[in-house]
């Protein structure tokens, strides 16, 4: 049985997008499952490839991120997904226009924030919470922030990586100050490294170099199934689980979990 605790809330952000933020969110919740832990998926991207990634058809998302931050009316309900002890809230094209619908609203840095703050079973049931944000600085990406304990940052293993990673350091110290002084860096995780490319090697130690432990030792490799997985609404772990890109995230959360103090409450067989 999980341990008795409020859930961790941690955001995957990165302005940049085709970073491997989603492949993240979809993968490092199937492998917090699989260690036994209750995870929340929150989609807040208007894409919804997180909804996808886990088969949840769009015909049947009824309750999505666009209610839970608009519909305080509306009980919080979450989709079963094929892992058991992963559970999602969808997102759909309707929160394509939140920042509109939000941006006269005073609490509108908040509402992420006061949707999971709610004494709900379904929110105090998780062990961790993770919020796949929007490729964008936007108003959404900010409300994940300030609802969220941390934040992972994924980032590609290309020549451009550092930049655009101020700004959402910027942005996170921010909200620290002005919104929730409890929002930390988790931590930053190299991903669609190539070691057949000097480049990719190049850009990881200049990364290392410039943050230092804020960069995990776990890197997510360029992986063909990684790629595939999607296609089929099934997370990698579940696609292929022995595949160079599924064990990096098993490596991944367990690395997650050690830095968190936490341990793994069942073993993956």
């Amino acid at each position: 049985m999980s341990e008795l605790r409020e859930p961790h809330i941690l955001a995957i952000a990165n302005q940049k997008g085709g970073v491997g933020k989603t492949t993240t969110a979809i993968n490092l919740g199937t492998a917090l499952a699989a260690l036994g832990h209750r995870v929340l998926v929150i989609d807040l991207d208007a894409q919804g490839n997180a909804s996808t990634g886990f088969g949840i058809p769009a015909a049947l998302r009824d309750f999505t991120s666009y209610d839970l931050l608009f519909s305080e009316d509306l009980a919080i309900q979450v989709y079963p997904t094929m892992i058991p002890g992963l559970t999602i809230i969808p997102a759909t094209p309707d929160l394509s226009s939140a920042d509109v619908d939000m941006v006269t609203d005073p609490a509108r840095l908040h509402k992420m924030q006061r949707a999971l703050s709610t004494d709900s079973d379904t929110v105090l049931g998780q062990d961790y919470i993770l919020i796949d944000c929007p490729p964008s600085l936007n108003l959404l990406t900010i409300n994940a922030l300030v609802a969220a304990d941390s934040v992972l940052v994924p980032l590609q293993c290309e020549f451009f990586a550092l930049e655009g990673l101020s700004q959402l350091m910027r942005t996170v110290q921010s909200v620290r100050q002005s919104s929730n002084p409890r929002l930390r860096i988790q931590g930053i995780v190299l991903t669609m490294y190539d070691r057949r490319n000097n480049l990719s090697g190049q850009v990881a130690t200049d990364v290392r170099a410039n943050l230092g432990t804020l960069v995990y030792d776990t890197v997510i490799p360029r992986n063909v199934r990684l790629s595939e997985a999607p296609s089929h609404a099934v997370p990698a772990l579940i696609y292929d689980r022995t595949s160079a890109g599924s064990i990096a995230y098993q490596q991944l959360a367990g690395e997650l979990l050690a830095r968190m103090g936490r341990k793994p409450l069942a073993e993956v067989v």
